[in-house]
């Protein structure tokens, strides 16, 4: 699968991308004198530009090698993600978009504090920062997947290499730079996905046809099963999965808060929210047909499916024998080197120059959401933590360099988790369990907050306490030796954003409930 090295055209076309975007960067420097045009642009980014910018950060490799990949090893189950997005999109156009509006503050995580005291805002800060750092870590790994594939270069030295890149022009920038050049990614990153699956038609004898051919045969274009399973990766558990997950996206994430800030007005913030789902579900839908469309090109092609097997064996069985590496390549199923598929054909089918494109497609994925969740973790990490807690009366000169050390500090720590990520087998797996764990609690809060008027800082404590234990349990119950089975967590991974988004809003509800009655009560008594 590896090359010794890109032909000169395509390095050419890399180079001149990384360029394009490190020029923005220093073209915005200019701009960011302060920390409110660092944060918020001084709310002067148009709509339109703001929803193609979400889109793009929503249009992470994690989606451009993850979701063929899903679709290659199994069906379109990662699609209903997509299709819950609409409905959450709902809620925060209707709620979310005004409510962060009026308030102002540039943290989707202030008014937390004024709910229910100091200790509700710095949870939920660390609970986004692990979940950034999730993210981070999943992105990096995935563009080191498919560049070690097309130059040979170590996984390191690659995320190393773009970490670099990428913190440098978002230190410059700031989130005017992020967007504008989300603005170009988007784009770039379309029509990626656009030609890959153009290259893999041309390529596929009996074209379009054939790849629908074999796709009902092997049962490819499926949702996942109908049935109210909640302990596989049923079209219900990932629509409800979907559902919570935006639901945070949108009404919970800074990379998403943050920018309704930026907007020029509460209108248009609106329509950029709509604007992005406009894109973005049926471009995930057509990373899908990419998987599919893979998987009809590697079943005409069975030799190559064999290549990619035995690579996948050779890193799982490091330093074993070759007949040892062969017995467990047989065992193989698609699921277990989906994310290889992508790579693999980039490397062997799409002609030099336009190989280039594609991994220019493929990095202003990652960079567009890396470099966004760089700026939202400086960002909270100034004004929920170090403000907060240490220096409250920074000037602007010095909270700007507060938040362009927080932005170094954060993509450090990103490039760190997408090194230890190496090695794993689905990285959109890896992400979506990662990001269920960490967000539940932050999601359940919050809405405890917004709808709960009546709950107060004590109900809360115990709801988020019972909530973590809940979120825990359900982690890492399957861990437990086989005598223990009748504890461990039986439902499917992806729950455990829902049950402990559930379990925390539902306990503070309830609690707040009789608390209140006992109080009714008792005054009535007296």
């Amino acid at each position: 699968m590896r090359m010794k090295g890109l032909p000169a055209l395509d390095l050419a076309v890399i180079a001149v991308y990384l360029l394009a975007m490190l020029l923005v960067g220093f073209y915005f420097s200019r701009k960011n004198k302060n920390a409110d045009q660092f944060t918020k642009a001084s709310g002067s980014i148009p709509g339109w530009a703001l929803g193609i910018s979400i889109y793009a950060t929503f249009l992470s490799s994690n989606t451009f090698l993850g979701v063929p990949g899903k679709a290659f090893g199994t069906n379109w189950n990662a699609f209903v993600f997509s299709i819950s997005m609409p409905f959450a999109a709902w809620f925060a156009a209707k709620y979310f978009v005004p409510f962060y509006r009026r308030t102002g503050e540039v943290s989707a995580y202030t008014h937390l504090e004024h709910r229910f005291g100091a200790w509700a805002r710095t949870y939920a800060v660390v609970c986004f920062l692990l979940t950034q750092l999730a993210r981070m870590g999943s992105i990096f790994f995935g563009i080191a997947l498919s560049l070690q594939a097309l130059t040979g270069f170590s996984m390191k030295l690659i995320i190393l290499t773009m970490g670099i890149c990428i913190i440098i022009y978002t230190v410059l920038g700031g989130i005017e730079a992020v967007i504008w050049t989300e603005v170009v990614q988007g784009i770039i990153k379309t029509f990626g996905a656009l030609l890959i699956l153009y290259i893999i038609i041309t390529n596929m004898p009996g074209g379009v046809s054939r790849v629908i051919d074999i796709g009902q045969q092997d049962h490819k274009f499926g949702l996942g099963s109908m049935m109210p399973d909640l302990t596989t990766s049923s079209f219900w558990v990932v629509l409800l999965y979907g559902f919570f997950i935006n639901l945070n996206n949108f009404g919970m994430d800074q990379n998403y808060v943050q920018r309704y800030h930026t907007a020029a007005s509460g209108k248009q913030a609106v329509n950029s929210i709509w604007l992005c789902v406009i894109l973005y579900v049926p471009v995930s839908l057509l990373f899908c047909i990419i998987g599919s469309a893979l998987y009809a090109y590697y079943h005409v092609h069975p030799e190559l499916t064999e290549t990619i097997r035995q690579q996948v064996a050779t890193e799982r069985l490091p330093g074993v024998s070759a007949a040892e590496i062969a017995k467990m390549a047989a065992t193989l199923k698609p699921e277990d080197y989906g994310d290889k598929i992508m790579p693999n054909f980039m490397v062997t089918k799409i002609p030099a120059g336009l190989v280039g494109l594609i991994v220019s497609a493929i990095l202003s994925a990652a960079m567009s959401t890396i470099s966004s969740g760089m700026n939202a973790s400086a960002t909270v990490f100034s004004v929920d933590i170090y403000k907060r807690y240490f220096k409250p009366d920074l000037n602007e000169k010095k909270t700007l360099a507060l938040l362009h050390m927080a932005t170094i500090v954060v993509g450090v720590a990103g490039v760190a988790a997408g090194i230890a990520m190496i090695g794993v087998k689905s990285v959109l797996d890896v992400w979506w369990q990662l990001s269920g764990i960490f967000a539940g609690g932050m999601l359940g809060l919050f809405l405890l907050g917004i709808i709960s008027k009546r709950t107060r800082n004590h109900e809360a404590i115990i709801a988020i306490v019972i909530g973590i234990l809940v979120i825990l349990w359900m982690t890492l119950s399957p861990l437990l030796p086989e005598r223990y089975g009748m504890l461990r967590n039986q439902l499917h991974q992806n729950m455990v954003i829902v049950v402990g988004t559930l379990t925390i809003f539902l306990v503070g509800v309830l609690i707040t409930r009789f608390k209140r009655s006992g109080v009714a009560t008792t005054v009535t008594n007296s």
